[in-house]
C-alpha cells in the first residue's frame, strides 16, 4: 500500500509539473505571437484600405438570444454601431419566455416580412422574420426553441454574406473589431476561422453600447475571472495559435467563412460545446479531404462579456464546458495520434484529453490523496515543497506572467490599484478558486459519462451604468 501511495504521489508531481512547465511555455510562445501581433497592428489604422477591402467581404453577425430582456437592447444598438463598411446584425429569438422579442420589435419598429431563404441547416421551425422601418441592416428571427447551436443554424440559413461573426447577447464588442477580425480572411483565402479575446465586461462602465470605462467588478467570483479570461485567451489560445494547433474559438465572439459552416453543416444541435466542436469538426473535414485551411487568433479585436456571480452558475457553465470539450474529443476520437491529421492529431488531442479531459480527475484526487497523507506525517519535507512548486507556484507564475503580457501589449487595466489587485489574484486564485474549478470540471466528467446534455441557464443582471464600478 505504502508503494502503490509513493508511486501515485510521484505521477501527481510530475503530473502537475509537466501540465505548468507546457502551459508556462506556451506564456513565451504566445508573448512572440503577441510581439509579431502588436508589429503589424500598424494595418487596422489604414480606413482607407479596409474601406475598399470591406466591399467584397461583408459580414453577418448572428445574435442568438434566449430570455435576453436586459441586455440585448443594448448589444444590438452596440452592434449596428460597429465601423465596418457592410455588414448585418440578424438577432434570432430562441423562443425566449420573457419580453425579449417586443422588446426588439419596441425599440426598432419591426415589422413582419416574407423572407426566402435557402433552408441549408434543418432547424426548428421559423414563427416569423422581422425587418426594421429605419435600420436597413437588423434582422430578428423569431423561431421555436432549439437551443443555442439551432438558433445560429437558423441565423445562419438566414444570413446572406461570406463571412459568418458569432456573439453572445451578454456581449459587447469593441468598435473596430469588425475590421481586425475580417483582415486575416481578406489577406489569406485559406483563413476558415478567426478568434478574439474575451474580456469580463462586469464591473465596467457601459455608455451608447461601449464600454467607457474599464473597472474591476465589485463580486470576487467575477474578480477572479477576469484574470482567469486574460490567461485563458491571452497565453492559452495565442500560444496555441504560435503552434498552429488552435482548437477553440469561443462561442461569444467568433468568425467563420459561411463556405466552411455549410460545409460542415453548421453547429451540432446535441452537443454543449457546440463552439469547439465546430471549430474541431471543421480541421477534421478539411484535413480529412486534404483541403488546406487555417485557424487563426487575433489579440487585438475585443469581446466583452458578463460573467457568473454565484457560484452555482459559475459552476453550471463550467461543468458545461467540461461536458462540451469531452463530446468533442469523442466525437473526433479518429484524429487522436493519427498522422493524417498532423499536430492536431498527434499533439493538440492527447494534450486536451491527457491535460483537460482527464486532469480534474488527477488534479482533486492527487490533492486529496497528498493532503490525507500529510496529515497522517506520510508526506517528507523534500517532496512536500517540490509538490507546492508543482501544484501551486507555477500556476502563480502562469497567471503573473499572462498578466505581465497584457501589461506589455494592450494595457486595458488602467491604475497601479488595479493592477495591484490583479496580481493578488494571480496569488490568491491557486489558493481554494482553482482546486474548485478541478472539482467543478471533475462533476463535467462524470455528467457527461452518464450522458447529461443539460444546458443550464445564467441569470443577466445587465450592463453596468456608470457609478456601478470599482
Amino acid at each position: 500500500m505504502n508503494m502503490f501511495l509513493d508511486s501515485w504521489h510521484l505521477f501527481v508531481l510530475i503530473y502537475f509539473f509537466t501540465i505548468n512547465t507546457f502551459n508556462t511555455a506556451l506564456v513565451y510562445l504566445a508573448y512572440l505571437n503577441m510581439r509579431g501581433t502588436m508589429r503589424r497592428s500598424w494595418v487596422v489604422q489604414d480606413k482607407e484600405l479596409f474601406r475598399h477591402a470591406a466591399l467584397n467581404s461583408p459580414i453577418s453577425i448572428l445574435v442568438p438570444a434566449y430570455n435576453e430582456e436586459p441586455n440585448v437592447v443594448t448589444n444590438v444598438h452596440s452592434l449596428l454601431s460597429l465601423n465596418y463598411q457592410a455588414f448585418e446584425v440578424i438577432v434570432i429569438n430562441d423562443g425566449s419566455k420573457d419580453a425579449t422579442l417586443q422588446r426588439l420589435i419596441d425599440e426598432f419598429d419591426l415589422y413582419p416580412v416574407e423572407r426566402a431563404n435557402p433552408n441549408h441547416i434543418s432547424t426548428q421551425a421559423v414563427r416569423q422574420v422581422y425587418l426594421s422601418h429605419y435600420i436597413t441592416n437588423l434582422v430578428v428571427v423569431d423561431k421555436e426553441n432549439g437551443g443555442k447551436a439551432d438558433a445560429l443554424n437558423a441565423g445562419l440559413n438566414v444570413s446572406r454574406n461570406p463571412l459568418i461573426a458569432v456573439i453572445d447577447t451578454d456581449s459587447i464588442l469593441e468598435r473596430n473589431v469588425l475590421l481586425m477580425m475580417a483582415r486575416p480572411f481578406m489577406e489569406d483565402p485559406e483563413v476558415v476561422a478567426v478568434g478574439g479575446v474575451v474580456r469580463v465586461v462586469n464591473g465596467c462602465v457601459i455608455q451608447r453600447g461601449q464600454v467607457t470605462r474599464v473597472g474591476m467588478p465589485r463580486n470576487w467570483l467575477a474578480r477572479m475571472q477576469v484574470l482567469e479570461y486574460l490567461r485563458a485567451f491571452l497565453f492559452g489560445r495565442a500560444g496555441w495559435e504560435a503552434l498552429g494547433m488552435l482548437m477553440i474559438i469561443s462561442g461569444a465572439f467568433g468568425m467563420f467563412r459561411k463556405e466552411a459552416m455549410v460545409a460542415a453543416e453548421g453547429f451540432r444541435h446535441d452537443t454543449v460545446g457546440e463552439d469547439m466542436e465546430l471549430v474541431v469538426r471543421i480541421r477534421h473535414r478539411f484535413a480529412a479531404s486534404g483541403r488546406k485551411y487555417k485557424v487563426r487568433f487575433m489579440g487585438e479585436p475585443v469581446c466583452w462579456t458578463e460573467v457568473p456571480e454565484t457560484l452555482a452558475q459559475l459552476g453550471s457553465q463550467r461543468d458545461r464546458w467540461q461536458r462540451g470539450l469531452l463530446d468533442s474529443m469523442f466525437s473526433h476520437r479518429t484524429m487522436l495520434l493519427n498522422p493524417r491529421y498532423g499536430r492536431i492529431g498527434m499533439v493538440a488531442m492527447p494534450y486536451y484529453i491527457l491535460f483537460e479531459g482527464l486532469g480534474p480527475l488527477v488534479e482533486v484526487a492527487g490533492l486529496v490523496s497528498v493532503a490525507v497523507s500529510a496529515s497522517l506525517g506520510r508526506i517528507d519535507l523534500m517532496f512536500g515543497l517540490a509538490f507546492f512548486c508543482a501544484a501551486i507556484l507555477l500556476g502563480v507564475v502562469m497567471s503573473l506572467s499572462a498578466l505581465a503580457l497584457e501589461e506589455l501589449t494592450f494595457h486595458r487595466y488602467p491604475g497601479k490599484g488595479m493592477i495591484l489587485m490583479m496580481v493578488f489574484l494571480g496569488i490568491a486564485e491557486n489558493f481554494g478558486y482553482r482546486q474548485l474549478n478541478s472539482w467543478w470540471r471533475l462533476k463535467g466528467t462524470l455528467n457527461y459519462l452518464r450522458g447529461s446534455r443539460q444546458w443550464g441557464e445564467m441569470a443577466r443582471r445587465g450592463f453596468s451604468k456608470p457609478g456601478d464600478s470599482t
